[in-house]
């Protein structure tokens, strides 16, 4: 009798167990309107009636391409803080090399992929809830991607970026050749101002400091922002505060440290859900 109720409450509590770790909706889908090619968008999102009032995350992946990967950093995440998390896959066939990714096509025929983003958000808006806006997140490659994408498109429906890990940054200077700069682009005065006016957060690992990590780049002009990617998100940093008083203005942008977090996609995802949750972006505009 005992040993038969003992193993219900097991059964049960096992049964509990997978209904937490099955709450959270995810899969794929593809954007194939609004852009040029289609994009195939991975997706962690609550039940449907946790929908309406979630936050919108768009989380850009990194060298790999790995968009699957990244959306699973989020799962527990977006469970603990809410969230609704999508993955767009830029994928090399389309988007080869830096120069289509992490530059956006800048300077080519394109396709600039940059011009995704707000396509992207409008099929997620269609998947249901409230949402008015997102947030845009990127770590190592896709940090180049959002720092980029929020000088060269609008992105009206933006709500604040975060820029993890960068391996190497667009310096919002015009006496810098492009893409370490903007010398040689159109872009003025106004532009950076308009740039460093835009809300983002430069989210740095602490212990994010290979400089023979076999994916940092290493050029002169990539060496002059510093050595390892830590000291080249703090050179970044300082360069906007520069711009910004030269201006006389004040720049949207600010530098958040992350302890004990080397070039890890996950903790830094974890560090920007809290702030996320905290800010209560993603879901306004």
């Amino acid at each position: 009798m005992l040993r038969n109720i003992f193993t219900s409450f097991l059964a049960a509590f096992a049964s509990f167990g997978l209904a937490l770790a099955d709450d959270m909706r995810t899969g794929s889908f593809v954007v194939s309107e609004g852009y040029a090619l289609p994009i195939t968008v991975h997706f962690v999102e609550p039940p449907e009636d946790a929908m309406a009032d979630a936050p919108v995350v768009i989380v850009m992946h990194g060298v790999y391409r790995n968009a699957d990967e990244y959306a699973a950093n989020w799962v527990d995440l977006a469970r603990e803080y809410g969230l609704r998390v999508y993955a767009p896959e830029f994928s090399a066939q389309d988007f080869p090399g830096a120069d289509f990714y992490n530059l956006g096509g800048i300077g080519t025929d394109g396709p600039y992929a940059y011009q995704a983003i707000e396509p992207i958000f409008t099929a997620i808006a269609a998947r249901g809830g409230n949402a008015e806006g997102y947030v845009l997140f990127g770590h190592s490659a896709g940090a180049q991607f959002v720092h980029r994408a929020l000088l060269f498109e609008s992105l009206p429906r933006l709500t604040t970026a975060y820029a993890a890990n960068a391996g190497w940054y667009t310096l919002p200077d015009d006496s810098v050749p492009w893409p370490y700069g903007l010398s040689g682009l159109a872009a003025g005065q106004g532009a950076i101002a308009h740039w460093i006016s835009r809300p983002m957060v430069v989210l740095l690992g602490d212990q994010d400091t290979d400089p023979a990590d076999p994916n940092l780049r290493h050029t002169p002009e990539a060496d002059a922002q510093g050595p390892h990617r830590l000291a080249r998100g703090i050179y970044f940093a300082a360069e906007a505060q520069d711009r910004a008083q030269e201006l006389d203005m004040e720049t949207a942008w600010r530098v958040v440290h992350v302890p004990g977090v080397a070039h890890d996609n996950a903790g830094m995802a974890e560090a920007a859900a809290a702030l996320i949750s905290q800010s209560g972006e993603g879901a306004r505009r």
